[in-house]
């Protein structure tokens, strides 16, 4: 009877051995969250990475004279980069675009054509030869009457008018010609002058536009 009894005792201890077991593991189960799946975590989207921008096959500094170099250790292609896009903005600010050609000076021949246009356009003065005639008849017969025969001397001084008038008027007319043709090729130089000064006036201006770019870039720029 006694050794029932010791039986049962060990059975009663051991289930509920089991029983606190089992209470104490759901307990640890209820207390310790599952991780929710990843499906319902909405989906956080990755930001790819920026293209590289091509670089350029030349430097756009160098194509306008510029000299660039860098003070913050930028890369060489980075510096080509900086430089084809400081080009395009100084080139959108300026309103200059640094690929124009500049004006070409006269040729010889150019000036030579212009001189002989303007000669042959010059103003040409006319009728020296009657009125030389006419003063020196007047001054002949002034002398022919002195001397007792004033038509002689009048015929004599028409003759003699005649010569100088016209070559006074030769040596007018050619004066004319040279100093028309002075003029038009000093104008000729005077307006490739002023064009060549607004051309360098345009490209120091698109200059001063893309050195104000790169030097924000970090650069220094001569």
């Amino acid at each position: 009877m006694k050794e029932s009894w010791n039986q049962g005792t060990f059975a009663l201890a051991a289930v509920t051995c089991l029983l606190f077991l089992s209470v104490g593991c759901k307990k640890q189960s209820e207390t310790v969250a599952p991780s929710p799946a990843t499906t319902d975590q909405p989906s956080v989207a990755t930001t790819p990475a920026a293209a590289s921008k091509p670089v350029p096959s030349f430097s756009a500094a160098k194509k306008v004279g510029l000299y660039v170099y860098p003070t913050k250790n930028q890369t060489d292609d980075q510096q080509l980069i900086d430089e084809s896009e400081c080009y395009n903005l100084a080139q959108q600010q300026s309103g200059v675009n640094p690929d124009m050609s500049a004006p070409a000076a006269p040729s010889s021949a150019d000036i030579q054509a212009a001189q002989a246009q303007a000669a042959n356009s010059a103003p040409q003065a006319q009728g020296g030869r009657m009125r030389g005639a006419a003063r020196g008849a007047a001054g002949g017969a002034m002398i022919g009457a002195i001397a007792g025969d004033a038509g002689k001397g009048a015929a004599i001084g028409a003759t003699m008018g005649t010569v100088r008038g016209g070559r006074q008027q030769r040596q007018a007319n050619a004066a004319s010609k040279d100093q028309a043709a002075a003029n038009a090729g000093a104008q000729m130089q005077q307006q490739a002058k002023q064009q060549q000064a607004t051309y360098d006036q345009q490209i120091g201006s698109f200059k001063r536009s893309m050195s104000a770019c790169l030097d924000a870039r970090g650069y220094s720029v001569k």
